[in-house]
């Protein structure tokens, strides 16, 4: 049977229109089936990228890294006292991987929510608790 628009459907016969619906739903077997293969392919590519010491930027556009930006200041800073834009570089530096176009922003919210893991030393400057 040929495909026809939606509002086509309404002058076929109950027959011609059960057609349509078997036909509609092997589609979407077959789509679905495709969609499992891919899912399972990019969760394989996911784990050698992992494996590889690299991070992946998910369907959100966020990166997955194997430690929370928290600890990646803390290792930062530790024994050190940095201004916010300088901590921002140096855990990027240390391969924590982020898709934000305001990073900087970002650290500065962790430094001021997380006050009893980071000490402020002065106005805008910052080191590890």
């Amino acid at each position: 049977m040929a495909r026809r628009a939606s509002g086509d459907l309404a002058s076929l016969s109950t027959s011609a229109l059960q057609a349509e619906i078997r036909r509609r739903k092997g589609r979407h077997t077959s789509l679905q089936r495709r969609y499992e293969k891919l899912q399972a392919k990019l969760e394989q590519l996911r784990k050698e990228i992992m494996e590889a010491g690299g991070a992946v930027v998910g369907s959100g556009g966020r990166a997955r890294n194997a430690v929370s930006l928290v600890d990646s200041l803390q290792q930062v800073l530790k024994g050190k006292t940095m201004g916010v834009s300088e901590a921002a570089e140096a855990v990027l530096a240390s391969g924590y991987m982020s898709t934000s176009p305001n990073f900087r922003m970002i650290v500065n919210q962790t430094f001021i929510k997380h006050r009893k893991l980071f000490k402020k030393v002065s106005r805008g400057r910052y080191t590890a608790a």
